[in-house]
Parts: structure tokens; C-alpha cells; sequence
């Protein structure tokens, strides 16, 4: 190891180290902050924000990272320096000062959301929305882009994607899920409506979700699981992985798959390379690939009937009395059941792309300047009676539902689906490697797909590029092909379709 390459390690630590405050300051607000806390909480990570954009950019590091990359270097130290010189390249183009007034905004505006989303108000966020976006642009102005300034936005998220050609693959895959979406519609199969509206002590569900989520093998000792508003997964490091739930007495599987979601999150980050913890090489490939192992868990695992062959009579031992008047037949087919709402992250499989789709066209509409943001409401629910067919009843169910905004999160939303097409994809790989996958879950032993993703996209870190990650794995490019023939395997018999 070369005396510039150790220096270029001892600064890439100490932004790690950086970052990992940072994590944690934001995971403390959305869980045990006290209300009166916001306005220092901005301030610290406001700051701590400007140095790490001061240390990426200071001139040493750049000198480092130049030199290095004339260098012939292999492995993770070829990696670490790729990504630290993309990474680089974009904040030596953004202001300093614009870094730290972003950030500050960002906590800000959360705590306005919060209050908005709980009083149905859009214009308690509405200032703070058009802060950020004209902040966002800033970005985009500043790092340049070609052609839609949106891109500038979405590299931050899914590095090397497009908008163009994410709006052109969200075309094709409702142009294939069209007659799905309106078979069920037509079909007169309705055998679990209601099945679930019944009440699931709070107490009981927390213990539950936490004996599924210790099956899947997240490691309680490198990780916890807390409540907050909007459930997320923050990993400050493989071995420091913070989850987060939601629970409500009259809806158990908010929380249950929930806490599944983002506990396939937890694996993923639990998973990442030991050898290269706080260094680039060991962090995670892209939202996208990230949105595939929570999706994978929570719906191709989590949703099977496999899964509740195993689970469904502990479940009905978990809650006496409560679900004992229903078979596992239709206990499936209600968690699986197909039904236009207005909660994307409860949304069923079927129409989930179509909540991405919305926020996607909505968003490169508000960063283009087609939309203004006070005509935001107005165009979020036109949309969900265009795509939908339902009217959300207030700014709560409607434009407030989704926290990204809040925290400056624009360029965000594609990854969800491009989440799913992974997922399926890779989940249709690991069939193909494990043929006894499905007996496996039915017998509750999930560990066998746990090592299986571990080894081929977990312990990979950002060595490959998600493109190359997904040729890796699979053999071939994404395709959206095995997400449509998945939902039609799964759906046309719930639903009676030819």
C-alpha cells in the first residue's frame, strides 16, 4: 500500500466517521427527539453536513484522489477511489454554504411535515417544499446535467440512470399490467374483504414482527427496531442498522410487513462487506438495488403462501381467538388482496407501480417548472383518479403521506419500482439456484435465501454498478418481464383469470 493511498484512507474514514453521526442525528429525530429540539438539531447538522462537504472537496483529498487514479490500482482500493472521485467530482461543483442550508432546511421542513401530515394541511409544507425544490435546482445548475434537469437529481439516488429512460421502462410496464389491473377489477372474486378488519393487540404485534424479522437472521446485536411516523431502515454501519415501524390496533399488516420491509433493508446492510466497513467499496450499489431485498422479503417471501404454510398457525397462537374463525386460504388471499388505496406503503402489489408512477411524473413536472407547487394538491389527486380511480379524502391520505419531501429526497421515488424489477429478477435466480427454495420457507427455515442474497449481492458492496451487479447475478440486463410474469402467476388464480 502506497504512502498517498494510506493518507487517501485516513481522510475517507474520517468522512465516514462523519457520516456516521449524521445518521444517527436523523434516526434520534424521527424516533425519541423531544419537540423542542428541532431548531439545534438543524443547526448540528447543518454543520456537520459543511464538514464533510469541506473534507470531500478540501484540496489534499483532491490532489489524492488525482494522483491515485493515474495509479495502478486493483480490488477495493480501485474501488474506493472511483467512487470517492464521483463522488467528489459532484460536491466540488455545489457551494458549501448551499450543502449547510440544504441541510438545515431538510430538518426543518421535516418537523413541518410532521405537523402538516398531522393536522391534513398542505400549507404548513408548502413553503418548505418550495425551498427545496429551488435548492434542488441549485444542485442541478451546479453539478450540470443533459437533458432533463432531473437527472442531475436522480444520479444522487440511482447513479448512471436517466429519467428518460426510466419514464420509457414505467410506460412499458404499465402498458403490460394494464389488463392485469383490469381483469381483477372485473372479476366478482371478493372472498377476503373484510377479513382483516378486526383489532391486534399493539403488544402482541411488536412481538410477532420481531420473532419474523429474527427468522429472516437480522442480528439484534448489530441492529434494533423503534416506532416512527414513516418506517425506515438507517444504517450507520453493518454493525449499527436502525429499524423502524408503524403499528395501529385495526391494521396488524402495516406493521408486520412493515417491520419485513425494512428488515430485508437491515440484511442488506447487515450483509455488506466486513473487510470494507466505512470505506466506499463496502457501502450498498443504489436505492434501487437496495428497494429489491425489502421488496423481495416483504412480498415474493413475505406475501407467499409458503410463508403462512409456516406462520399462519403461529400467528393464530400469537393472537387468541382473534383469526381463529378463518382458514390460511383466506388469510392469503386478504393479504394479498387487490384494492385501489390511498397509502402507497400499503399498497398491494398490483397497483404500487402505479403510486411510484405518480410521484415520479410529479416530480420531474415540479423540478421542470410544469407544476407549481401550490398546484401540488389539486394535481396529486387528479392523478390518483386517473390511474386509481379514488379521491384521497384529505392532504394526509393524499400529497402528505410520503416523509421524502421533507428530508429533500426529490429523485428518490423511480428507485421503488426499479426495486421491484430487481427483486424479481434476482428472486427468480435464487429459485433456479435453490429448487427447494419455496419448501424451504414453508417449513420456516429463511436462511437459506438469507445466504444466498448475502453472497451474491450483499457481500459485493458497490464493486459493481448496479447494471453490472444484476448481469452478474443473473445472466443477462434488467428486465421488467420477470416482475410481470411473477404478478401473473400469483394473481390470475387468486382472482380467477384466464
Amino acid at each position: 500500500m502506497s504512502e498517498s493511498y494510506e493518507k487517501f484512507i485516513a481522510r475517507v474514514e474520517q468522512l465516514a466517521d462523519l457520516g456516521h453521526a449524521q445518521a444517527l442525528l436523523s434516526w434520534d429525530q424521527e424516533t425519541y427527539m423531544p419537540p423542542r429540539g428541532t431548531k439545534m438539531r438543524a443547526r448540528a447538522q447543518g454543520t456537520l453536513a459543511g464538514l464533510e462537504h469541506e473534507m470531500l472537496i478540501d484540496s489534499e483529498l483532491v490532489d489524492l484522489v488525482r494522483d491515485l487514479q493515474g495509479e495502478a490500482l486493483e480490488g477495493d482500493g480501485a474501488v474506493n477511489v472511483r467512487e470517492t472521485a464521483r463522488q467528489q467530482k459532484r460536491a466540488l461543483k455545489i457551494p458549501a454554504q448551499l450543502v449547510v442550508e440544504m441541510t438545515q432546511t431538510a430538518s426543518l421542513a421535516h418537523e413541518a411535515w410532521v405537523e402538516a401530515r398531522e393536522k391534513a394541511d398542505f400549507s404548513i409544507f408548502q413553503p418548505w417544499l418550495e425551498k427545496i425544490l429551488d435548492q434542488k435546482r441549485q444542485v442541478a445548475d451546479a453539478v450540470g446535467y443533459e437533458g432533463s434537469i432531473y437527472n442531475a437529481l436522480l444520479d444522487e439516488y440511482e447513479p448512471y440512470a436517466k429519467t428518460e429512460e426510466i419514464a420509457a421502462l414505467f410506460a412499458d410496464l404499465r402498458t403490460q399490467l394494464v389488463p392485469l389491473v383490469e381483469g381483477i377489477a372485473a372479476s366478482d372474486r371478493r372472498p377476503a374483504e373484510g377479513v382483516l378488519d378486526r383489532s391486534f393487540d399493539v403488544t402482541l404485534q411488536e412481538r410477532f414482527g420481531r420473532g419474523v424479522i429474527a427468522d429472516m437472521g437480522f442480528d439484534m446485536d448489530a441492529g434494533r427496531l423503534d416506532v416512527a411516523v414513516h418506517p425506515f431502515c438507517a444504517g450507520t454501519s453493518r454493525d449499527d442498522v436502525r429499524l423502524t415501524t408503524r403499528y395501529a390496533e385495526d391494521w396488524m399488516p402495516g406493521s408486520l410487513f412493515g417491520s419485513i420491509h425494512e428488515a430485508g433493508h437491515g440484511l442488506y446492510e447487515q450483509g455488506l462487506p466486513a473487510e470494507a466497513v466505512g470505506m466506499p467499496a463496502g457501502q450498498s450499489v443504489s436505492l434501487g438495488i437496495h428497494e429489491s431485498q425489502s421488496r423481495m422479503w416483504e412480498n415474493m417471501v413475505g406475501r407467499s403462501r409458503a410463508f403462512w404454510e409456516h406462520y399462519f398457525p403461529l400467528l393464530q397462537a400469537a393472537f387468541p381467538g382473534v383469526v381463529d374463525d378463518i382458514d390460511l386460504d383466506r388469510f392469503y388471499a386478504a393479504i394479498n388482496q387487490v384494492e385501489p388505496s390511498f397509502i402507497r406503503v400499503e399498497a398491494d402489489e398490483v397497483t404500487y407501480n402505479l403510486h411510484i408512477a405518480l410521484r415520479f411524473e410529479i416530480e420531474v413536472a415540479l423540478v421542470e417548472g410544469r407544476l407549481r407547487v401550490d398546484e401540488l394538491p389539486e394535481a396529486w389527486n387528479e392523478k390518483m383518479r386517473s390511474y386509481l380511480g379514488i379521491t384521497p379524502p384529505d392532504d394526509a391520505q393524499g400529497v402528505l403521506q410520503d416523509v421524502h419531501w421533507s428530508f429533500g429526497g426529490i429523485g428518490y421515488f423511480s428507485t421503488y419500482s426499479l426495486g421491484n424489477l430487481y427483486a424479481a429478477q434476482f428472486f427468480h435466480q435464487a429459485q433456479r439456484d435453490i429448487p427447494d427454495l419455496m419448501e424451504q420457507v414453508a417449513a420456516g427455515q429463511l436462511l437459506g435465501l438469507k445466504g444466498w442474497l448475502n453472497g451474491h449481492i450483499h457481500a459485493q458492496g458497490a464493486r459493481l454498478t448496479a447494471d453490472q451487479l444484476v448481469r452478474e447475478v443473473t445472466g443477462e440486463g434488467l428486465s421488467a418481464q420477470y416482475f410481470v410474469d411473477y404478478l401473473r402467476t400469483k394473481f390470475t388464480p387468486l382472482y380467477g383469470l384466464d
